[in-house]
């Protein structure tokens, strides 16, 4: 039972006492409390509180960016003497405060079906990863370069636009230096080549406020998504673009095919409806490739790079066009692709045989007779050419001496013997005119032994051949 309902009901300390079961002493110090009320605490403050109109200020001035490292030689120099712990707490309170009083207000995008394409870059391992994304139907475009250049740039995005089959009637960009000329009174100034670039597509290029990742946050996801899906499970490096691109093609077809997380849709059958609205691609397609001239010179090759590459022959003399892409070189005449070749380090040559009419032959530097003795010699056919270029390779100084004997050799011998003793002296590498007088005097009769690892050859005389019914019982009656 309540003590005091106790006491009210009867009036006494001992008979309320009695009722509740306790003393009339704790029933006196129980009214008494109640009558005089609860004690009152006093507020205790804290030691950073004279500071703290300096906090507000300097985040107010500073749009809420300051830290608390650089506040606290501020605070010291106020009077605070608290730890510096305190002070971060005071810090982190108050800009809480000036974030939910100054918050932008920030609204979901919401997008319409063939209006925006955002495009960023970003890189892994000196990979530079260009990111496309159709803002409706999230259909995404990857691929990879060696630099962040303008050229590479707009060829890519031209690129994306022959995958996404239209043009969207806006990209948004961050303000990438290779696209903004200048800025002036916060409106960036896109440069020449890219305005000439979108008026030939047809679409308006806008850019995204300086330093805010989130008014394009759908690329800025799709960034970190390739590379840690695509870059580094596959391994891919800068030494292999055409390669990297391979793979950044396989990608996309993958993740565009699944169901997207925001939409609970596919992006590429969305794409199919989007499609649609697109404005239609130009007829002639801009040249985005740096496109030099090179003449032909008579060794059927153009010169690019401190490097040869090989053209079919008919163009020798002509003017033709060279570009680099992806790690390729293509060589062009009036428009069409002549030659294509990797990308060779200067000083190197690239030919395809087919460019000259077959593979290389082999060189074939024949004799050339000038002297009565050396025709006469040749004249014995092909056994003179291959023993005579035998004799120079033993380095000979004789050999004119030991032509004119080889003649007197054949008036002696006859030109068939000569022949066949050539061809023996060529096949046991003898290459003196001695070599060749012993070989005619041994006649025809010496034996010719054959050398490692060719087959041998023996003669077997023919053997008369019965018929089986020679050997017939009724043969023998």
């Amino acid at each position: 039972m309540d003590v005091i309902a106790a006491y009210r009901e009867l009036g006494s300390f001992r008979a309320a006492a009695a009722v509740t079961g306790t003393t009339h002493k704790t029933v006196k110090r129980i009214i008494e409390s109640a009558e005089i009320g609860p004690p009152e605490h006093k507020a205790r403050g804290h030691n950073y509180e004279q500071v703290a109109e300096i906090v507000r200020a300097r985040l107010v001035r500073t749009d809420g960016r300051i830290t608390a490292k650089r506040l606290l030689p501020e605070a010291r120099a106020a009077g605070y003497e608290g730890s510096a712990r305190n002070f971060r707490r005071l810090v982190a309170e108050e800009k809480g405060r000036f974030r939910q009083g100054n918050h932008r207000g920030r609204r979901p995008g919401v997008w319409a079906p063939g209006e925006v394409l955002v495009i960023d870059w970003g890189s892994e391992s000196g990979l530079h990863v260009f990111c496309a994304v159709s803002a409706w139907s999230r259909f995404r475009f990857v691929r990879f370069s060696d630099n962040e250049r303008r050229e590479p740039t707009l060829r890519l995005l031209a690129e994306c636009f022959e995958v996404l089959g239209g043009v969207p009637k806006v990209v948004l960009a961050d303000r990438m230096a290779c696209l903004k000329a200048t800025v002036v009174a916060n409106l960036v100034v896109p440069v020449p080549d890219y305005v000439r670039f979108a008026t030939h597509y047809g679409f308006r290029p806008d850019f995204c406020e300086a330093a805010d990742p989130e008014s394009k946050g759908l690329v800025e996801h799709l960034v970190g998504y390739a590379k840690s899906d695509l870059v580094v499970p596959d391994e891919l490096t800068a030494t292999d673009i055409v390669g990297a691109n391979g793979h950044a093609r396989s990608w996309c077809e993958e993740v565009n095919g699944v169901v997207h997380s925001e939409t609970l849709a596919v992006p590429a059958e969305r794409l199919e409806r989007e499609r649609e609205l697109f404005a239609g691609l130009p007829s002639l397609r801009a040249s985005l490739v740096p496109v030099v001239t090179r003449k032909v010179d008579k060794l059927s090759c153009v010169r690019f790079g401190s490097a040869r590459y090989s053209v079919p022959l008919r163009h020798i003399g002509r003017n033709v066009q060279v570009r680099v892409e992806e790690g390729r070189v293509e060589i062009l005449d009036l428009g069409e692709i002549i030659a294509i070749h990797e990308l060779v380090a200067p000083g190197e040559v690239s030919l395809h045989d087919e460019h000259y009419g077959g593979p290389r032959p082999a060189p074939q530097r024949a004799p050339r007779p000038r002297t009565e003795s050396e025709r006469a010699f040749l004249s014995l056919g092909e056994v003179a050419t291959s023993w005579l270029k035998g004799a120079a390779a033993t380095a000979s100084t004789r050999l004119p001496a030991e032509l004119d004997e080889l003649g007197r050799l054949e008036a002696a011998f006859g030109r068939e013997p000569l022949v066949a003793a050539l061809e023996r002296a060529v096949h046991f590498g003898r290459f003196r005119a001695g070599d060749v007088k012993a070989i005619l005097e041994a006649g025809a009769g010496v034996q010719r032994p054959s050398r490692k690892g060719e087959a041998l050859v023996v003669p077997i005389g023919e053997v008369q051949v019965r018929p089986l019914a020679d050997y017939a019982p009724e043969a023998f009656t």
